[in-house]
């Protein structure tokens, strides 16, 4: 979330879109403000993980919401397989 033209309250938005469309396709059911941190969290982890592999989404809103999509299935993957091992 380096870039200017993106701010907090674009970030919020495009975090919780983005969390929320990883909540529909992993059919996790959590609430608003889990879908937000999922896609805030989610965006900068998948942007770290493929900055390992050399692949660049970009900058922009649709590059932040694939990469919060990404980055929220994933924790939402690590999640169940962290809770189904317990």
């Amino acid at each position: 979330m380096n870039d200017p033209q993106v701010g907090w309250i674009a970030a919020i938005i495009v975090g919780g879109l983005a969390g929320w469309l990883a909540e529909m396709i992993m059919k996790s059911g959590t609430g608003i403000f889990m879908n937000i941190i999922l896609g805030i969290v989610g965006a900068a982890l998948a942007n770290w993980l493929l900055g390992l592999i050399g692949v660049s989404l970009g900058g922009g809103w649709l590059s932040y919401l694939i990469a919060g999509f990404i980055g929220a299935c994933i924790i939402i993957f690590a999640w169940r397989a962290v809770r189904g091992a317990t």
